[in-house]
């Protein structure tokens, strides 16, 4: 079987091909990225020369490229997409060009090569952010009402792949997962640089007071969820994919962090909140679990002590994305960039 893989590059996507090389050793994959700052090559060094993987740097805003580079494809796994919600809401217009236009462009180009699936991967924050005080989850039925640019323009590309399911009879699936965390997530983000900055004896912001709620879902298991989707999953159906059973605000997730790595509380450092800030995700994954068998592998605890001691032992990956330094791998391995 041969896959076409998009931003194979970023955090989720590497994990994704490394996950799928690992377990499905006699398939293909072809791994297109634009490689944007969050693009990092190393996170494939392991299996940069397995004949089964090709790199091809491309936008999937461009439909020739994309056209012939998804040639022969049997799957295609979709997880190209910015974002970051902070740099949605300075910059915008690469958001909508990316995630809408751009996943526009990867259905057109689906259609013409007959693939047998499409799967797009989404976020939960296209439901919008619930109340504190509240009980409700989000759910396969939960209506859309995005507040962040990103978030809308994820919605947007969601609206898309059911559009060309209904008119063109595309085969598609979605899943709208939770916030990731784990292994060569870009140091930007509030788990890693909680652990970096850590580790760099700097402090760790916060926004607001802290009593913002996530559903955190590890790198490792949403790529065994996506795998259960490709081969069990329902075409034309949506499946949500969380992590956890029981919330925590994220000042609880920062205590937690810093107190498996004997630091003091006193590194917690209060900053101004961003606009728009959705105040609670929470997820329910009933229906992966009970139609595809889905759950977590591990709890939160165990994943996040793991998530802590890979960027204890991978000082210089996460070094060297900081400093920028990482994209000298690119002229360095792939002259032709």
């Amino acid at each position: 079987m041969k896959l076409f893989v998009t931003g194979g590059a970023g955090f989720i996507g590497s994990n994704f091909i490394l996950y799928w090389i690992k377990n499905y050793p006699n398939d293909s994959i072809i791994n297109f990225d634009k490689l944007t700052y969050a693009g990092n090559l190393e996170n494939l060094k392991s299996i940069e020369k397995n004949p089964k993987y090709i790199f091809i740097r491309g936008d999937i805003a461009d439909s020739n490229l994309v056209v012939s580079s998804m040639a022969g494809a049997d799957i295609v796994v979709h997880f190209a997409a910015e974002t970051h919600v902070d740099r949605s809401i300075m910059g915008p217009s690469e958001f909508v060009k990316t995630n809408v236009l751009g996943t526009q462009v990867m259905l057109d180009a689906a259609l013409r090569n007959n693939v047998k699936r499409f799967h797009h991967i989404s976020t939960d924050e296209v439901f919008g952010s619930i109340e504190l005080e509240t009980n409700i989850k989000f759910s396969e039925k939960s209506p859309y009402n995005p507040r962040s640019p990103y978030s809308a323009t994820k919605a947007g590309s969601d609206h898309l792949v059911r559009a060309y399911s209904e008119t063109y009879e595309l085969p598609i699936t979605i899943t709208n997962c939770s916030n990731n965390f784990g292994p060569y997530m870009f140091p930007e983000k509030f788990i890693p640089l909680a652990i970096t900055n850590l580790l760099e004896g700097k402090k760790v912001p916060i926004y607001g007071d802290g009593l913002y709620v996530r559903d955190w879902l590890h790198v490792e298991d949403h790529c065994r969820a996506i795998d259960m989707v490709l081969k069990k999953g329902k075409i034309a159906e949506t499946y949500l994919v969380g992590g956890m059973t029981q919330l925590l605000p994220n000042i609880e997730v920062i205590k937690k962090i810093i107190k498996i790595m004997d630091k003091d509380e006193s590194s917690i450092e209060f900053v101004k909140d961003r606009p728009g800030h959705d105040r609670k995700y929470d997820v329910n994954w009933s229906k992966i679990k009970n139609e595809l068998g889905w759950e977590p592998q591990l709890s939160f605890d165990i994943w996040l002590e793991k998530t802590i001691k890979w960027y204890v032992d991978n000082k210089e990956w996460w070094q060297r994305v900081k400093k920028g330094e990482y994209q000298k791998y690119y002229d360095m391995q792939y002259g032709f960039l």
